[in-house]
């Protein structure tokens, strides 16, 4: 597909692959042109198998490691603004913005806005609560510390994401093997792991707050609550997402601190994706991405209240004065819904999954996504990226929203999975 440049206004979007489309049709649907361009000249690992909808783009763009070249490429369509559609592409689109002279969050914090170290201790200069930490290239160095800490660690990639290598270790000896496997190997954008971050365990519930911003002016668009399960060695593994109230009484201080941590990272402009954790002592940054939330968060928003992140991002750099007369307002939740992650406890060849229909019959049913279908390979789940079945359930009551989830729960474990006998 091909278009006169500047004939509509053109949005940039960096490493825009299927996770994001919904932002895609959001900027296509309020008249604009949309140009893709790939971070990476290989596509990700995470990315692979999701090609985009013939007609998304008028145009392809490779970044080869050169911005000025790709900033030059961009700029022959006219952009009226950057932004990444994946966690990947955060720096780059740090860096056309700020070429191009668009609205943008700069390059001084783009480092702190991937690497979760320096993420951490960015908060931390800022005089927020933030987790004690170690970043780790020596086994012995991170064996003392731990020692030294106590109680149990976090040992994750420092550019990783979908909870990919994600370790709970409760002893020295597992964060040194946690550490041992991460290191060298590739995280889940492809890229080798140049060491690892270890984190204290933060003991607490953990809230998904997802943001807009313009101007340095947040809104947020919409609060979940996790549930999680230990299961297949993995401590805390989250298997549901619940969207809560805007006037619960934990989303203010969570508001609150979150909009602190967005200022600490430089993040000003467009949507963001934080998770935190509410301990005994308060809320504190688990991580945040600067780009809009994956897994079907923001399309389920959507449907329970009215709109989500994709609209208020298209207000934020389309209608900037619509986006700061709206900013602020309670989001209200019309139908509640919740988001489940079937948890694998087998892995072999799939035949059959025994108990779809019951699920399909619950009254908050709304969608079930089938990602691992029978006749393939099915892996125990032990991150976001290895559910094999994701439902969504919504209903007007949220007391039928978590019965059903608790129902699936019940129905979920060894016998629901049929596998082929070899």
């Amino acid at each position: 597909m091909t278009a006169a440049i500047g004939e509509d206004p053109c949005i940039v979007l960096v490493d825009a692959y299927a996770g994001v489309r919904s932002l895609v049709l959001e900027f296509r649907e309020q008249g604009c042109s949309v140009v893709r361009v790939q971070s990476t000249r290989d596509v990700p690992a995470a990315y692979r198998g999701a090609p985009h909808v013939p007609g998304d783009f008028i145009a392809d763009i490779v970044h080869d490691g050169d911005p000025a070249a790709t900033a030059a490429a961009v700029a022959a369509y006219s952009p009226v603004a950057v932004l990444s559609g994946g966690e990947v592409g955060v720096e780059l689109a740090d860096e056309l913005a700020e070429r191009l002279g668009l609205p943008g969050n700069g390059t001084a914090l783009s480092a702190a806005r991937r690497d979760k170290h320096l993420m951490v201790e960015a908060v931390r200069a800022a005089g927020l609560r933030a987790a004690r930490q170690l970043w780790a290239t020596d086994a012995d160095e991170l064996a003392a510390w731990h020692a030294e800490l106590g109680g149990r660690v976090v040992v994750k990639p420092p550019r990783g994401a979908a909870s990919q290598g994600v370790h709970f270790c409760d002893t020295p000896e597992e964060s040194v093997a946690a550490f041992r496997s991460l290191v060298g190997a590739d995280d889940v954008f492809s890229r080798p792991n140049r060491g690892a971050v270890a984190q204290e365990y933060l003991a607490g519930t953990e809230y998904m707050v997802n943001t807009v911003s313009r101007d340095g002016r947040h809104h947020v668009c919409d609060v979940w609550r996790t549930s999680r399960v230990s299961a297949n060695g993995v401590v805390d593994l989250c298997d549901a997402l619940s969207l809560i109230d805007s006037d619960s009484p934990v989303v203010e201080p969570l508001t609150a601190y979150g909009f602190r941590v967005l200022d600490a990272l430089g993040i000003a402009h467009g949507p963001a994706h934080l998770e935190i954790r509410m301990t005994p002592d308060g809320p504190c940054l688990v991580e945040v991405g600067a780009r809009m939330a994956g897994g079907g968060i923001p399309a389920t928003a959507g449907l329970a209240i009215g709109e989500s992140q994709p609209e208020w991002t298209v207000d934020a750099y389309l209608r900037p004065e619509r986006f700061h007369a709206r900013a602020g307002r309670p989001y209200r939740v019309r139908r509640y819904c919740a988001i489940f992650g079937m948890v694998s406890p087998v892995e072999g060849l799939l035949e059959e999954y025994r108990g779809i229909e019951r699920i399909e019959a619950l009254e908050g049913f709304h969608a079930l996504a089938t990602l691992v279908e029978p006749g393939q390979p099915i892996r125990r789940t032990v991150d976001d990226l290895t559910y094999p079945v994701i439902v969504t359930l919504l209903h007007d009551l949220d007391e039928v929203v978590q019965r059903d989830l608790n129902t699936i729960r019940h129905l979920d474990g060894a016998a629901f999975y049929g596998l082929e006998r070899g």
